[in-house]
C-alpha cells in the first residue's frame, strides 16, 4: 500500500476511529487485578493517541511531499540515487531567479518522481494587451549529464530564442525546462520498474506547467526540442504521447534504437527506442531531427535510418545535417532557429 496513497490516508482514518470507539465501549468493562486494568487503559489510550498522530502525519506528508515512499521514509533506497521529495504540484511554488526566469520543484502525482522545472514566458505573457492570450509550450530537454539550467548556462537561452522570434521565424512560446533524469536516473525518458520518468514528462509537467500558466491546450499547443539524450527524448515522446505533443525537434539525438548503457534489458530498449516505435506507430506528429556530420555520438545514419522507418507512416520528418560540429553547444545553437521554425509551423500560435 502506498505511503502516499488516499487508500492508507483512509485505513489511518478508520483505525483512528476504532480505536476511540473501543476505547468508549471498553474503558469501564475490563476485568481483572487493578493493575492489569490501568495497564490496558494506557496501552487504549496509546493506540489512539498513534493513530490519531500517524493521521496528522501522512496529512502533513502528503500536503508537504516530505516523503514519497516507504523505502524513502525508512532510507532503503538501496544506493541507488533519489531526488529528494517536493510538495505536489498543487502547492509547487514558482519563484523569480536573478536571471529572469521562474524556477519550482514538485512531485508528480502520477510519477510519484520529484525534480526542477525551470520556466521562462515570453515579454508578451505579462504585456496587458496579451492578458487573456494563451501560449504555445515549448519543453526543452538538457542532455546527461546536465540539468535544466543548462539551457541558461551553456545553451543560450532565453535570449537565442529571442533573437529567433525577433528576425520573425517563430512565434513566441513559453519555454519549460524540465529534469529529465529526476535524482539522476536516466532512463532515456521511458517508464522503468519503478521509475516512470515517461509519465514524468508527458504528463506530470505538462498538468504542472498548465495549472500554473495561460497554455494552449492539446498536441497542438505543445511541442518539445532537446539535445543528446534530450534529443531521444525529444524523438520518442511525441511517438508515446501524441495527444500530449504534435511536435518535436531532436538535436543530436543519442542512439535512436536505445542506448545500451542506460536500458539494460535488450527486449525493453528496443521496444521503447523511436526506431522501434515509429515503424509501429499510429500517431500523426511531426519531427525534426538534426545533427553533424562529424558528430561521432550521433551520426546522420541513426537519423536516416529512423526516417526510412517512418516513411510509410503519418509521422513526418524533417531533417538537417551540419557540415562541421561536434556534440557540443557551438553545434546544437546553430540548429535552433531552423528548429523554433519547425516548431513554430507545427504549433498553434498564442490566441485569446
Amino acid at each position: 500500500m502506498s505511503l502516499t496513497g488516499t487508500s492508507f490516508f483512509v485505513l489511518l482514518i478508520v483505525a483512528t476511529a476504532v480505536c476511540v470507539a473501543g476505547t468508549m465501549a471498553l474503558w469501564s468493562r475490563l476485568r481483572g487485578p487493578q493493575t492489569v486494568r490501568w495497564v490496558l487503559r494506557l496501552v487504549m489510550i496509546g493506540l489512539c493517541q498513534l493513530t490519531a498522530i500517524s493521521v496528522m502525519a501522512t496529512w502533513i506528508n502528503n500536503d508537504y511531499g516530505l516523503y514519497a515512499s516507504w523505502d524513502d521514509l525508512l532510507g532503503n533506497d538501496n544506493g541507488a540515487a533519489v531526488a529528494m521529495p517536493g510538495p505536489p504540484a498543487d502547492r509547487a511554488k514558482f519563484t523569480h531567479t536573478d536571471t529572469g526566469v521562474l524556477d519550482t520543484y514538485f512531485r508528480g502525482k502520477h510519477s510519484q518522481l520529484s525534480g526542477q522545472v525551470i520556466v521562462w514566458t515570453p515579454p508578451q505573457y505579462n504585456q496587458p494587451q496579451y492578458r487573456h492570450t494563451r501560449f504555445p509550450v515549448v519543453m526543452l530537454l538538457h542532455g546527461v549529464p546536465g540539468s535544466p539550467a543548462s539551457w541558461l548556462e551553456h545553451g543560450g537561452m532565453p535570449g537565442d530564442f529571442e533573437n529567433v522570434v525577433k528576425s520573425g521565424a517563430a512565434h513566441p512560446f513559453i519555454l519549460a525546462m524540465p529534469v529529465v533524469d529526476p535524482g539522476g536516473v536516466d532512463t532515456d525518458c521511458t517508464d522503468q520498474p519503478n521509475r516512470k520518468v515517461a509519465t514524468w514528462m508527458a504528463r506530470d509537467v505538462p498538468e504542472l506547467i498548465s495549472q500554473k500558466f495561460r497554455t494552449i491546450a492539446g498536441p497542438k499547443g505543445w511541442g518539445l526540442m532537446g539535445f543528446s539524450t534530450g534529443g531521444f527524448c525529444a524523438a520518442r515522446l511525441p511517438l508515446a504521447y501524441p495527444k500530449v505533443f504534435g511536435s518535436g525537434a531532436a538535436l543530436d539525438p543519442d542512439p535512436l534504437t536505445g542506448d545500451t548503457s542506460v536500458v539494460t534489458d535488450p527486449v525493453s530498449r528496443e521496444r521503447t527506442s523511436p526506431t522501434y516505435m515509429v515503424k509501429r506507430s499510429k500517431a500523426v506528429v511531426n519531427l525534426f531531427l538534426a545533427t553533424s556530420a562529424e558528430d561521432r555520438l550521433s551520426p546522420p545514419h541513426y537519423i536516416q535510418q529512423f526516417v526510412k522507418e517512418a516513411a510509410a507512416t503519418m509521422v513526418r520528418t524533417q531533417t538537417m545535417v551540419l557540415p562541421s560540429g561536434g556534440h557540443n553547444y557551438n553545434t546544437w545553437t546553430r540548429l535552433y532557429p531552423a528548429a523554433f521554425t519547425f516548431l513554430s509551423r507545427h504549433t498553434t500560435a498564442p490566441k485569446a
